[in-house]
């Protein structure tokens, strides 16, 4: 009798701790306060390294950001502008920025989204509600000062280095304003719906990481512009479909092998309006991804890159003497990777710059006239970017794979260096840093997450001892995800060596309540594309939807395939011309090794992906019929010939050059073979990847009677960012595997 009670009263104790414990639904994953705790964005040091300032999501609205600051000497973390103290009601949205938003990824965010400092660290500039405002720091009763006052749209403000004047983009004209009174001067007038001045065009946002067409220069006396002129692109049709109208929208939308914007580049001053034109050379057929003025002001560089992408020319213009010359030209037979490298020496004669020739990412040394002075970094491992110089002490500092391409972290290495191979790491805690480093690199602001732990920033100096948590976000009692910490899955990694002897990393969470010797379902969740890695030791939202399937019973299993960035030339090369192909090579070494585990059910593999993912996912499906027991497409591309064209001849080459290549990766080729159950998804105002990719798809399935699964969302865009539809579409996609791939478990 004892031992029965004793085991009835364990059983129920069991039972009400499991009750107590709350289930993690899509729906509070979505929901606030953000499980992941404060969402941190935009991290900046002050340019007198007094404070730190971030915006950050409220509580009880996530997507509504506020600015915040931290001050150093008190250690106050405090509220500096609250965005509906400031405009009560925002209003609808520019088309254009809309569309910036959107090729930023902050579409869901509302409020105070960007902001930036002036250099003398005087003023904070903010747009919101279509106009600009600045905060002046210096004034004891901080209040907000609003620039403009326009009934059009102002986007993309910088104030001037002298901090007298704000410059900004109305109605694809470049504006300033002075900041004491708000007068206005129109520094262009010709912009008009193919003529833009100052603003990035599309290209430039979505694949060459500039998200600005303009650049003052060190003494607030000129602007360097794009001129932009989309004319070559012939305007087509793109609907956006909403719950109740359809809108038609006339785009320039440069398809693959079609022409292309072309550029101007002017230097306008603004004290008489006039604007000297740079020579940009005799083809028109190029792009200009990023322009640099020099510290003396009185010369500029820009950065040329051919059509093919496989030559980058960096090019300085001599402004007083009307001169111009070729600093440096990278050639590669497959394709060049932009960069913000570029760094020139206040004290010297001299630049850093980051170059893959040899086989790596790197930084160099060079000279103002050319000549390459010394390799900073050498080494079997990638260089993410450089981060800060400090030239008193002859140090350079930069982010790195160099531990390996499951995380990122901050070094150290003299400009003096003769021994380019031997570097300090400075952030030491397993995961993924990233840092923000103050003009003169004396101090850093880290952002810190790994698969344990929620985003943390915090200060610390140059050599990595740490001044201050600005916010700490440790899961305890009154953290949003302690609830949930209690079943927080383990996130396991490891590598498989595929072809070519390439080694391809992967991550893996076994499921809630895992017994060893039974076999469960697996939720195969895949990118693939060139620019972006998933397994890698950081913490996302993503990572909370991989943790949600993993307790309703599955395996989650991610691996990074050829192609991919921080793994060397070699590793990217591999996909040259052979998007769609190579990539699933080394996917199938992955479902290969799945199918050998004995904790996996190899009849019961589904495969997931969005964007490029999505597109991997059809070609999983497609190529490899009867390996997947479902699939999971949303957004997906699934002809290149339909996509941009920076980003597809980059892989691909021009379709006239290579149809071959377009033909292999093209979903439609292989249509017919799918057999095996699919969901599509697609948004249905899509200006990414145009909803056209699913329509085509739809149609080549029915033609062929093959059955699918659907669902679209009307008036969403690429990243489906209305609050509910987010939640909407992932509860689709937990509901269509669980119908293919868990009642297989509930009948055995």
């Amino acid at each position: 009798m004892p031992y029965r009670i004793l085991a009835t009263m364990t059983a129920l104790l069991s039972a009400s701790l499991c009750a107590a414990q709350p289930e993690l639904t899509i729906e509070r994953i979505f929901a606030s306060p953000d499980l992941s705790g404060p969402s941190l964005r935009q991290a900046e040091l002050s340019p007198t390294g007094d404070r730190v300032t971030f915006v950050r999501g409220r509580d009880e609205d996530r997507d509504l950001m506020d600015l915040w600051e931290y001050h150093i000497a008190d250690g106050e973390i405090r509220v500096l502008v609250a965005a509906d103290a400031v405009v009560e009601e925002e209003g609808e949205l520019s088309v254009e920025e809309q569309a910036r938003r959107e090729r930023a990824r902050i579409a869901a965010l509302r409020g105070i989204v960007e902001y930036r400092w002036s250099t003398d660290g005087r003023f904070l500039i903010f747009p919101l509600g279509g106009n600009i405002f600045v905060l002046d720091m210096s004034a004891e009763a901080r209040e907000v000062h609003q620039v403009t006052a326009s009934a059009d749209f102002d986007t993309d403000p910088k104030i001037s280095p002298s901090g007298e004047h704000v410059a900004f983009v109305r109605n694809r004209n470049l504006m300033i304003a002075r900041i004491a009174d708000g007068v206005e001067t129109a520094l262009t007038e010709d912009g008009d719906e193919v003529i833009s001045n100052g603003m990035a065009e599309f290209i430039a946002q979505e694949e060459m990481g500039r998200s600005t067409g303009y650049w003052w220069s060190p003494d607030s006396r000129q602007i360097a512009f794009l001129r932009v002129d989309e004319s070559p692109i012939e305007p087509t049709l793109r609907y956006e479909i909403e719950a109740g109208s359809i809108r038609i929208i006339e785009q320039r939308y440069p398809f693959t092998g079609t022409p292309n914007v072309t550029y101007r580049l002017g230097v306008v001053d603004i004290d008489d309006g006039n604007t000297r034109w740079i020579d940009l050379g005799d083809n028109e057929d190029i792009y200009i991804p990023r322009v640099d003025w020099l510290p003396d002001g009185e010369r500029l560089t820009f950065q040329r890159q051919s059509r093919d992408q496989k030559t980058l020319e960096l090019i300085l213009a001599d402004l007083a003497r009307g001169e111009q010359r070729e600093l440096l030209t990278e050639t590669t037979e497959t394709w060049i990777n932009l960069h913000d490298d570029l760094h020139f020496l206040n004290n010297l004669p001299a630049f850093i710059w980051s170059s893959e020739r040899d086989g790596y990412n790197h930084l160099y040394l060079y000279s103002t006239e050319g000549e390459l002075l010394r390799q900073l970094t050498s080494g079997d491992w990638d260089v993410d970017a450089l981060e800060g110089v400090d030239e008193e002490m002859g140090m350079v500092y930069f982010s790195a794979a160099e531990v390996s391409p499951l995380e990122k972290h901050l070094y150290r290495q003299s400009l003096v260096t003769n021994s380019p191979e031997n570097v300090t790491r400075i952030t030491r805690r397993s995961g993924w840093h990233s840092v923000r480093m103050d003009r003169n690199a004396r101090v850093f602001v880290n952002q810190f997450s790994s698969t344990e732990q929620p985003p943390q920033l915090s200060l610390h100096s140059a050599d990595g001892e740490r001044i201050n948590w600005l916010i700490e976000n440790r899961v305890t009692a009154d953290h949003p995800y302690a609830p949930f910490r209690p079943d927080h899955r383990q996130t396991e990694f490891g590598h498989l060596v595929g072809p070519d002897e390439q080694i391809l990393h992967y991550r893996i969470i076994r499921p809630s309540g895992f017994q060893p010797g039974k076999r469960y379902p697996v939720f195969f969740h895949v990118y693939g594309g060139p620019t972006h890695r998933l397994a890698t030791n950081s913490w996302s939202r993503r990572a909370l939807i991989d943790q949600y399937m993993a307790r309703k019973g599955y395996v989650v299993f991610t691996l990074d395939n050829r192609g991919i960035v921080r793994q060397g030339r070699a590793f990217q090369d591999a996909a040259y011309l052979k998007l769609g192909r190579i990539e699933m090579v080394d996917q199938m070494v992955g479902m290969d090794w799945l199918k050998n585990q004995d904790f996996v059910d190899p009849q019961r593999i589904g495969i997931f992906g969005w964007s490029y993912g999505g597109y991997l996912a059809l070609m999983a499906a497609a190529q490899y019929p009867g390996e997947f027991a479902a699939a999971v497409a949303v957004a997906p591309v699934t002809d290149w010939a339909l996509y941009d064209t920076h980003y597809t001849e980059r892989y691909l080459g021009k379709p006239q050059d290579q149809p071959e290549a377009y033909k292999k990766g093209n979903v439609l080729t292989y249509a017919h073979q799918i057999r095996d159950p699919l969901l599509l998804i697609h948004p249905m105002a899509d200006d990414n990847v145009l909803f056209t990719h699913s329509t085509l798809l739809m149609q080549a399935l029915q033609e062929r009677r093959i059955p699918f699964d659907l669902m679209t969302y009307p008036g969403e865009k690429h990243a489906i960012a209305g609050t509910s539809q987010r939640v909407h579409v992932h509860e689709m996609i937990s509901r269509f595997l669980d119908g293919h791939l868990m009642m297989a478990d509930e009948e055995s």
